[in-house]
Order: structure tokens, then C-alpha cells, then sequence
């Protein structure tokens, strides 16, 4: 099991990482962000939009936010604009740190019962596990991201957990 401090931590690490990707981003045209780059969500613009729409489909089971009004493949009709995702970024940033903020060690050993889509059924996993799957969904697409953004030329920051002040 995880304890709140490491739950604080990823947070913590969620919105520097989030900085970084969305500040090379920022370097970038509106086409090259949206451009298919051969990723599983084709383009960097649309990589950002799941992350976002995963972390909003989570913050909604824990009553921290309203779900989106889409499916994961569908993100540009919420963030076709490339301002508005990044403050809908900040924003949910500033959500999942109230969020992680909030845990105790009794809440993460309780459970969270919901419905899941991807699995076609109702759920019920620990919380340390779920804070653990989100914040690992996030690593393994912003990872994503950062090849694109290399690969476009921008500079994204290095990833690495420990050199995070």
C-alpha cells in the first residue's frame, strides 16, 4: 500500500511534468501539436486531451469533478482549441493536488466502487491501487508526449522524479 505522502508526491510530480510538456508544447504550431505523429492517440495535442479526459473520468468516481462528456477516443470535441486545454490542464492540476491532499491512511486502504466502461462492468478496487493506476496512466502518456515533442524539436524538461525540486 501507498501512504499520503507518496500520493502528495505524484501530484506534486503530475503538474511539474504537466508544466514542462505543455510549456514545449507551447513552442510548436497549432499544426505540428495536431499533427499524427503515429502515436496511439495520433498527435501531441490529442495525446494531452486523454490524459486530461482520463484524469477527469477518475476525479469524477471520487466526487472531485463532473465526468466529460465524451469517449476517450473522442477528446478533440472537448479540447479543440489549444487554450483551452491547457486551462482545463491547470485547472484539474489544481484538483488532483486538493485530491491527493485530502488522503488519509484509512482512505487509501478503503475501496471505490464504480461502473467501467472499459471493463462493460461495476468495480471495486482499493483507493491506493486506483492512485497509483491514474498517476501511472498519466507517466506512461506523457511519456508519449515527450518523444513527440523531441521529435517535433521542442524541449520538454528530463522526467526523472528525483531532480523535481
Amino acid at each position: 500500500m501507498i501512504m499520503p505522502d507518496h500520493a502528495r508526491l505524484m501530484a506534486r510530480y503530475n503538474r511539474w511534468q504537466n508544466e514542462s510538456l505543455y510549456g514545449a508544447a507551447d513552442t510548436l504550431s497549432n499544426d505540428a501539436r495536431l499533427g499524427d505523429r503515429g502515436a496511439f492517440f495520433r498527435s501531441i495535442h490529442e495525446t494531452l486531451s486523454h490524459i486530461l479526459w482520463a484524469d477527469r473520468i477518475w476525479m469524477s468516481r471520487f466526487d472531485m469533478c463532473d465526468k466529460p462528456g465524451c469517449a476517450g477516443h473522442e477528446t478533440l470535441k472537448l479540447w479543440p482549441e489549444w487554450q483551452e486545454l491547457k486551462a482545463d490542464r491547470q485547472a484539474m492540476d489544481d484538483i488532483i493536488e486538493a485530491w491527493a491532499a485530502s488522503f488519509s491512511e484509512d482512505g487509501l486502504r478503503s475501496d471505490l466502487e464504480w461502473y467501467s466502461g472499459a471493463a462493460g462492468r461495476n468495480m471495486s478496487k482499493p483507493v491506493w491501487l486506483l492512485v497509483t493506476h491514474i498517476f501511472n496512466h498519466q507517466t506512461h502518456h506523457r511519456g508519449q508526449v515527450h518523444a513527440m515533442l523531441t521529435a517535433a524539436g521542442a524541449r520538454p524538461d528530463d522526467t526523472d522524479l528525483f531532480l523535481m525540486d
